[in-house]
């Protein structure tokens, strides 16, 4: 017989008062899809009233990934984060992470379950997660995410049910829940098709953990995506044009390959080019995050399958799947991220990946975290999961930002978060580079000549030209000029502001 227990329903103040200062703190959530939200915003508003006494109150957070505004944003603006792991998109937390007011962890999101249970983090103390429903023998449905929250359960000695009612208690009929034993006895994981199967529709918590339940009826703080711009076009047609030609080289099969794709209005442009063109058969997905763009495809015919741990989508289009989960539910599976980032399943099912980066190198290398090397943006999250072990792994950005203040072509990356080892193909509004067999001066060539603005190629042939021989020529002297231009003067190219406007703006127009 199973154990049964009765769960102390609690208001979101009542339950914010059982963490004290310094707890380790799991909440759920992978994006603001199934992240907890009354009692964050309760345990911030704690947070302020402890401060005016003069008393501290600060804790250490790990999620899935980024959540949303009532968590990060709200822990953020009470100043109650002391540490924070692995992903986040928060600005006042950013700012305080770049302030180092607070410090960040910023790892692979697959690895996140197996360092957490391993204890490399510490003792965990809470464990806050957002259900549907919670039985009297442990078993806790998820909302719109699983990220970490099976993990978090399995290790938290304190656990508090955030039962959210606005969400439909059949997402039970999208989610597997598998677990992965620990090394050296785990077998292959028996996943061959982004639709099967392997697991249970619930995780798993000891009922004596649970000390508090919490009523909620919230959407989550999902914001739609832009519509693309005319740059998000571009980039999108160029890797469309791509696959296509691989396709019909024999390299993608007629079936074609499952896509992985960030998060971002880029990426969004792009899987709704895919879509939308007649010569890309239906296609499957397997990623981390299933965005607005997919409903339409999905109700369309073109996406007919997908795997997630998130359905990071604006209220609009869930409540479009709510309405139709009849069609929805056998074409969605929700897992924990440590089987929808899994290296080994990853190569298996021959992903081809989109991922954007901040800035790329003329060799080949991504930067996908720091702002010239040193501001944190959000983190690497699944990228590198993806990007090592792609079949075809794809890095998109802008040419330029700012009116071309800003190259995102540079001689170097300040910071290397995915190196040429690992990046395949090159976008960019101005075209595509294909890396794949390539030298390192044959690569260096194909970066400038296709994917930097026109404004910064003559730069960018120079520097190689005057930098010494070497198997990657690099000027040490020289190798980061544009990011202290652009720190010295406000832009990369400072004498592109002492040519007539004219001329600029006939060079932006031709490109």
């Amino acid at each position: 017989m199973p154990f049964v227990h009765s769960f102390p329903h609690l208001t979101p103040q009542e339950a914010a008062a059982l963490i004290p200062d310094g707890a380790f703190v799991a909440f759920s959530g992978f994006t603001p899809a199934g992240a907890v939200k009354s009692v964050p915003r309760a345990l911030a508003q704690r947070a302020r009233e402890i401060h005016d006494k003069g008393d501290p109150f600060r804790i250490r957070v790990i999620t899935g990934a980024s959540t949303g505004q009532g968590l990060d944003d709200a822990l953020a603006e009470a100043e109650a984060i002391s540490w924070r792991a692995p992903y986040m998109s928060s600005k006042p937390l950013r700012d305080q992470i770049n302030r180092q007011q607070t410090q960040f962890v910023d790892m692979h999101l697959s690895t996140v379950p197996q360092t957490l249970g391993f204890g490399f983090f510490g003792k965990l103390d809470y464990a806050v997660v957002e259900a549907t429903e919670i039985t009297p023998d442990g078993r806790v449905y998820l909302t719109t995410s699983v990220g970490a929250s099976p993990v978090f359960l399995q290790c938290a000695e304190k656990v508090i049910i955030e039962i959210n009612r606005y969400h439909s208690p059949r997402l039970r009929e999208m989610t597997d829940i598998v677990s992965i034993p620990p090394p050296p006895h785990r077998p292959p994981i028996p996943l061959h098709d982004p639709l099967e199967k392997i697991g249970w529709p619930y995780c798993g918590v000891d009922p004596r953990k649970v000390v508090a339940v919490v009523r909620n009826d919230e959407p989550d703080d999902v914001a739609p995506f832009d519509p693309p711009n005319e740059t998000g076009k571009a980039i999108a047609g160029k890797v469309v044009t791509f696959l296509l030609n691989e396709m019909r080289a024999g390299r993608i099969p007629k079936e074609f390959l499952p896509f992985q794709s960030g998060v971002g209005n880029v990426a969004n442009a792009v899987l709704a080019s895919l879509g939308e063109h007649p010569d890309i058969p239906p296609f499957m997905m397997y990623t981390e995050v299933y965005q607005d763009s997919c409903v339409d495809l999905m109700e369309k015919g073109r996406l007919v399958g997908a795997s997630t741990t998130a359905l990071t989508v604006s209220p609009p289009q869930l409540e479009r799947i709510y309405d139709a989960m009849d069609f929805f539910i056998p074409r969605i599976v929700m897992r924990p991220q440590e089987i929808t980032n899994n290296p080994g399943i990853i190569r298996r099912l021959g992903l081809i990946t989109m991922n954007t980066a901040l800035e790329v190198d003329i060799y080949g290398h991504a930067n996908s975290t720091h702002v010239m090397g040193t501001q944190m943006m959000n983190g690497i999250g699944g990228s590198g999961d993806f990007t090592r072990n792609a079949y075809l792994s794809i890095y998109m950005t802008p040419s330029i930002q700012k009116g071309g203040k800003i190259s995102s072509i540079v001689p170097m990356v300040t910071h290397a978060d995915h190196n040429e080892h690992s990046v395949q193909v090159v976008v960019t509004d101005q075209g595509l580079a294909d890396l794949r067999g390539l030298g390192a001066m044959e690569r260096a060539k194909a970066i400038i000549d296709n994917c930097a603005h026109p404004l910064y190629r003559d730069y960018l042939r120079h520097y190689i030209e005057k930098s010494p021989l070497g198997h990657e020529r690099h000027d040490i002297a020289r190798v980061f000029e544009l990011h202290l231009n652009l720190q010295r003067h406000g832009s990369m190219l400072p004498d592109l502001d002492a040519r007539p406007a004219a001329s600029k703006r006939e060079l932006v127009a031709k490109a």
